[in-house]
């Protein structure tokens, strides 16, 4: 029972480790005032990148920064279509997850051709701060990115509540007349939220081909992004309860993989379901409460 639950947490970090910091991403994005539904092609542009740079670099640090660069482009995109031009939000988005993901796709094609071996690279090794200490050793035996998601955490919400950027990125979500009228430019505001916004929610994705997998798959995101969208409502839009609403998406999707390999007598189909259904739930009896910024989804025009 001690083995079963120690590999549990263990698994819940790691799986939790790509929501973090999409979400996280998302929550720059929506604090600004838009919403970017391109999160889950922007997150397969990252696995991608990073998988590719690293390939053909040999170093998984600059597939890494180049996964994270390759979002922050993506976040001006979407910077491009619903900040400067105005275009439905909705439509944006959806349009930066199709034209994220045809593109790396295509130059997925382009460069590894359709082989009968799938590529792979080393994976970032696992560190432990605790060595082989019983129990903690094992448990936080993790990724240096899970590490930095963690402690991305607690510093965005330092930025956003304890900074004059996260004062002013905030008053652009809630009010970007006000803010204009004081002197901010909500345009630049959102510009940069959008293009930090896109380089997390990339490195999310470079964490599953460069950490987890070592290689790159086309269902490799599997949803995450739209999981993202859900959980910055469950944690309404506050840095700390992204957190805990990653970990127990993560909890959950750790626990149906470890009972379906202790043989538990239950339909495969509800085992993949069940993540899914409890993140549904949390979302229901959150989202009540919950208090999206303002001028979300209302694009901004000076007078």
């Amino acid at each position: 029972m001690e083995a079963f639950l120690v590999g549990l947490i263990a698994a819940t970090l790691r799986v939790a480790t790509p929501l973090i910091l999409g979400t996280l991403g998302e929550l720059f994005s929506e604090r600004s005032g838009i919403l970017n539904l391109g999160i889950e092609g922007t997150m397969f542009l990252g696995a991608f990148t990073g998988f590719a740079v690293a390939y053909l670099t040999g170093s998984l640090w600059l597939g890494l920064l180049a996964a994270v660069l390759a979002g922050m482009l993506a976040g001006l995109l979407m910077g491009l279509f619903t900040v400067t031009l105005g275009v439905n939000q909705h439509v944006s988005g959806l349009g930066i997850t199709l034209l994220m993901t045809g593109i790396s796709l295509f130059l997925y094609r382009v460069i590894f051709g359709e082989r009968s071996v799938q590529p792979s690279i080393p994976t970032f090794p696992k560190v432990s701060p605790f060595g082989d200490t019983p129990v903690l050793g094992p448990i936080f035996e993790q990724y240096l990115l899970t590490y930095i998601a963690i402690a991305l955490v607690p510093l965005v919400w330092w930025l956003l509540y304890r900074t004059s950027f996260g004062l002013r990125l905030r008053a652009v979500g809630e009010n970007p007349e006000a803010a204009d009228a004081a002197g901010v430019n909500v345009f630049r505001i959102r510009y940069i939220a959008l293009a930090i916004g896109g380089g997390l929610m990339a490195a999310g994705g470079a964490f599953l081909s460069l950490a987890q997998l070592g290689s790159f798959i086309f269902g490799i995101i599997a949803g995450r992004g739209w999981v993202c969208i859900a959980l910055i409502i469950f944690a309404n839009w506050i840095p700390s309860r992204v957190l805990w609403g990653a970990l127990l998406f993560g909890g959950v999707s750790a626990l149906q993989l470890r009972l379906q390999a202790t043989g538990a007598q239950l339909p495969y189909e509800l085992f993949l379901a069940l993540p899914y259904l409890v993140t549904i739930l949390a979302l229901v009896l959150a989202g009540r409460s919950a208090a999206a910024p303002a001028a979300l989804l209302k694009p901004y025009r000076r007078e």
